[in-house]
């Protein structure tokens, strides 16, 4: 009570403040550890600190003495345990990178875009035709129904074999949810806008129809010519570069990275040009 009757302003303040830094190093430390065995060594810390909680409660001497011999060697312990964690920490902690604002979904979005890429600078040289559908808030159910499902995590290898000449799944688009493949061999609605050029084949025009129907994004490699074509919003950009693909594809896979309207308008319009007639 004594505390809360001399409480002021400026005091509330500085706790709340004191709390949040205190909560949001917890979190990024938590960030840190989180996929490394780190986390299971955490558990079992966790384990032994309330092993001795409850021999303190319930005064087993014995056990209290034995987890306190080992709380006294402990933090030598940890620090040889946690050295790799430790190491990392103090690395991005000199990069200014230990609070750089990163969550999982961008994670997730730099991988799938990283393993779609290396995918397409495998097939493009070797001429190898692929239809690669990124599914965003419009669902592709219905889609990934028409074809062989896969429910597999999303890699580079995995997608290229995929679309390997004579093998039973190269037709037919794959479905990319997150960080999964979810279907391949999957059929989808054919484009009927007549301005588009009659150089497109069936899984160009079928790229730009399923971005007429819903928000997804496609991605075509030519097996004529190997050009890779980005399909979106009812349009297409035919022969894109690798730079050019990286950048969109972050700009509409993750919504901080949101370009403005009107950059976007000016980017399909330098390229209309060369897509119509």
């Amino acid at each position: 009570m004594d505390y809360f009757a001399g409480l002021t302003f400026k005091n509330s303040f500085k706790d709340i403040v004191d709390v949040l830094i205190v909560s949001y190093i917890i979190y990024r430390l938590i960030i840190l550890v989180r996929g490394t065995r780190a986390v299971q060594l955490l558990r079992g810390i966790l384990l032994l600190v309330i092993t001795w909680a409850l021999s303190t409660w319930f005064n087993l001497y014995t056990l209290k003495w034995l987890m306190n011999q080992m709380f006294t060697f402990g933090v030598v312990t940890v620090l040889i345990i946690f050295q790799p964690e430790l190491r990392r920490a103090l690395e991005q902690l000199g990069r200014g990178k230990l609070f750089a604002r990163t969550s999982q979904e961008e994670q997730d979005v730099s991988h799938q875009i990283n393993e779609v890429i290396k995918s397409v600078n495998y097939l493009s040289p070797r001429k190898i035709g692929a239809l690669i559908v990124f599914e965003r808030s419009t669902g592709l159910n219905d889609y990934i129904e028409s074809g062989i499902k896969m429910n597999s995590k999303l890699s580079s290898e995995l997608l290229s074999n995929v679309f390997v000449p004579n093998t039973p799944l190269h037709d037919g688009a794959v479905i990319i949810r997150g960080n999964q493949i979810m279907a391949a061999g999957c059929y989808l609605p054919l484009s009927e806008n007549p301005f588009i050029s009659k150089e497109l084949g069936t899984r160009h025009r079928a790229a730009i129809g399923v971005s007429e129907v819903c928000d997804a994004i496609s991605v075509v490699v030519s097996e004529e010519t190997g050009q890779v074509s980005l399909a979106m919003n009812g349009q297409i950009v035919r022969d894109i570069k690798e730079e050019s693909l990286i950048s969109k594809l972050f700009e509409e896979l993750r919504p901080q990275f949101k370009a403005n309207k009107t950059e976007w308008k000016a980017f399909w319009k330098r390229k209309e040009g060369g897509n119509r007639g």
